[in-house]
Formats: structure tokens, C-alpha cells, sequence
């Protein structure tokens, strides 16, 4: 479902959710980390410096003589991100896995006011749009090293660069930095999926899933099985599929919680991103603090989301 994280790898998204504290060994004794680590923003934080960035961005057009319109279109629940483990079992009865917030979110991308605005420019003030947007076709291109190997690039340049530069200081440093944060899962997720603790927390929770006649292998395969479902229903029993969803949803959730799975998931994934510290521990807490700064800096330009 809506940014379902179909990976082990990816289960409690450690790097950017702020999974702190030391892990503890394949033994499972507790090992402290000396250094202390900045903490991490949670996923309403994200969301609050990205509407900060949008803000910024749409003030930085205005000068340039374009019109710019914020996306707003999800409430704070509905951006909820749905990951691997989802224990929240008052969010699962209201919204399953977020079929419909999924659905209601590709509704607004199709209906983005600022494609519709710039397709109804001229070619000419259309390269200008583009050009004030993010430097256009001549923008300045950023490489960041990702930890799997390889590099990705970014075209950065206009008003985002500087609603970025606004809030993070230094767009190059942030994409650098943030490429390897969130990039380390490529180093360890073959470990973390046949990892003793986390799959044994899995079959508990596959067991329990079995008791409440839902007998799924894992959380990806229950949610794969609901997404299945709505599409061979179709739009004439959608009411029927999503009632289907919000039953699968809300038993994988209760399940979570009485296997502690989340517990289990936050402490293997912290004890294997620990075996890293050494290498990109130092990147890790630069692109934190630039995260920090970013919201510190945020809260004082938007209001957070109703």
C-alpha cells in the first residue's frame, strides 16, 4: 500500500527515524556507542520542513513573477508513512494500510496546479518558469557517493536551491550526506532479513496472524494480498474491499504490538547500522543536524499540518 516498505532492510527506517541508543550484539547483549548521536527527525518533523521548503520556494517564484501553489492535499494523519511494521491500531481501523489516502494522493499529483499553470504558459515563459524553478537545463549538477557503490546526481540551482540553502545551510553537504544515510540499508539488508531475532519476531507474529484467520507469512505478504484483493474487486465493491483492508490492517497491528515486532525490528536494524558508525558515522550525524537546523528553522516559517 501507500509507501509500504517491502524490505526488511527498510523495516523501521532507522537512519531517518531516529533508532538511537546503542544495539545490542548478535548475542543479544546491550553494546554502547561512546560517541552520542544527534537525534533523528520523526517522520512530522519531515513533513513540517518540506511544507517549509514548498513555502519558501512558491515566495521565491512570486518574485520572479510566477504563481506557485502549496501541496497540502493530506492532512497530518493521512501523511502518516505506512512502513514495514505498523503497530497503530486506531490508525489501521480508520485508514487499513492507506489504500485511499494512496488513491486520494495520486488524485492531487494528477491534479498539480503548478504543471497545469506552467502548461499554460508560453514556451518562452515556460523555460523562464523552469529556469527560476531550479536553474533549468544549465542548473549545477550535485554527485553524492552512495554506500552500496555507485553515485546519483541532482540538478539543484533557482528558487529550490535556495528555499534548501534557507533552511539546511548547504544543499550540497544536505544531498551528500543524506544519500549515505539513507543508502546504509544496501550495506546490511541481506543480514537483517535472515537475522535470528527479527525472524523469529516475524513467525510470532505470523502465528498470531494464523489465530485471527489471517495466516500470512509477513507483514509484506498481508499487505500484498489486501492490494490483490482490492484490485480484483474493483471500483463496484470498493467499500467492500477497503471494510477487507481495515479487518487485515487492524490484525496486523494488534499483532505487532502483542509480538513487539517493532521492538525487535528497532533493535537489530540499530545493532547493524552500529557495526557501521565507524565509516559513516560522522555523515550520519552531519545530515541530522542539518535535518535539525532545517526544522528549527522550519517551525518558524509554517504552521504544522491539521
Amino acid at each position: 500500500m501507500r509507501r509500504v516498505l517491502v524490505s526488511l532492510c527498510a523495516v523501521v527506517a532507522a537512519v531517518t527515524t531516529g533508532c538511537a541508543g546503542g544495539g545490542d550484539g548478535g548475542d543479544g547483549r546491550a553494546r554502547q556507542d561512546p560517541r552520542p548521536r544527534p537525534p533523528a527527525l520523526t517522520w512530522q518533523q519531515e513533513l513540517r520542513v518540506a511544507d517549509a521548503q514548498q513555502r519558501l520556494t512558491g515566495q521565491c517564484m512570486n518574485r520572479h513573477g510566477f504563481t506557485y501553489r502549496e501541496d497540502r492535499g493530506l492532512t497530518l494523519r493521512e501523511s502518516r508513512p505506512v512502513r514495514y511494521v505498523q503497530d497503530d491500531v486506531a490508525w489501521a481501523r480508520t485508514y487499513g494500510y492507506g489504500g485511499r489516502i494512496e488513491a486520494k494522493g495520486l488524485r492531487v499529483h494528477e491534479r498539480n496546479p503548478n504543471g497545469t499553470y506552467r502548461r499554460s504558459l508560453s514556451p518562452s515563459r515556460r523555460a523562464a518558469f523552469d529556469t527560476a524553478l531550479d536553474g533549468g537545463a544549465g542548473a549545477r549538477m550535485l554527485t553524492a557517493s552512495l554506500p552500496g557503490g555507485g553515485q546519483t546526481r541532482k540538478r539543484v540551482g533557482g528558487c529550490t536551491e535556495e528555499a534548501e540553502r534557507a533552511l539546511y545551510g548547504d544543499p550540497a553537504e544536505w544531498y551528500r550526506t543524506g544519500k549515505i544515510a539513507t543508502g546504509l540499508n544496501a550495506l546490511y539488508g541481506e543480514e537483517l532479513r535472515k537475522d535470528r531475532h527479527l525472524t523469529a519476531a516475524v513467525r510470532a507474529w505470523s502465528r498470531c496472524m494464523k489465530e485471527a484467520g489471517r495466516p500470512f507469512a509477513d507483514p509484506r505478504a498481508a499487505r500484498e494480498a489486501v492490494r490483490t484483493d482490492t484490485a480484483r474487486l474493483g471500483a463496484a465493491r470498493a467499500d467492500e474491499a477497503f471494510a477487507a483492508e481495515r479487518r487485515t490492517a487492524v490484525a496486523d497491528a494488534t499483532c505487532a504490538r502483542e509480538t513487539s515486532l517493532r521492538a525487535v525490528a528497532t533493535a537489530r536494524e540499530t545493532y547493524y547500522l552500529d557495526r557501521l558508525r565507524d565509516r559513516f558515522g560522522e555523515d550520519v550525524d552531519t545530515y541530522r543536524h542539518l535535518g535539525r537546523r532545517a526544522y528549527d528553522r522550519a517551525v518558524r516559517i509554517v504552521p504544522e499540518r491539521g
